[in-house]
């Protein structure tokens, strides 16, 4: 059995538990949960880079083409949001959002491993 470590217990929680029954039916769960994350990642940096230049949401909103509640839903839900819109939302900020690809088997990622800079 693995161990909690998060929460010092020696049995799965709910969580590890549905990974576990999701990765059953679908073999490739594990790698769409990391993408998952990878890309809730991205939007929380781009939610925290407005917040820190003191961007209101309604602006930002306007500079996307968009509304504020849509914006709002993007910086606080897991939704499979469209790369067109993440795009949108970086340059707003003034950022871009660059793509390479890396052979699957040499991918960081694709093995959970994230370096951070």
């Amino acid at each position: 059995m693995t161990r909690n470590v998060r929460h010092g217990q020696d049995k799965p929680d709910a969580l590890e538990e549905m990974i576990v029954e999701f990765t059953d039916t679908n073999p490739d769960f594990p790698q769409l949960l990391l993408a998952a994350e990878r890309r809730r990642g991205l939007l929380r940096t781009l939610a925290e880079q407005r917040r820190h230049r003191h961007l209101s949401q309604t602006r930002v909103a306007a500079a996307m083409h968009t509304s504020q509640p849509t914006l709002a839903r993007l910086e606080t839900t897991a939704a499979d949001t469209k790369l067109s819109t993440v795009e949108r939302f970086a340059s707003a900020l003034g950022y871009a959002i660059e793509y390479h690809l890396v052979p699957a088997s040499k991918s960081k990622r694709r093995q959970g491993i994230v370096v951070e800079s």
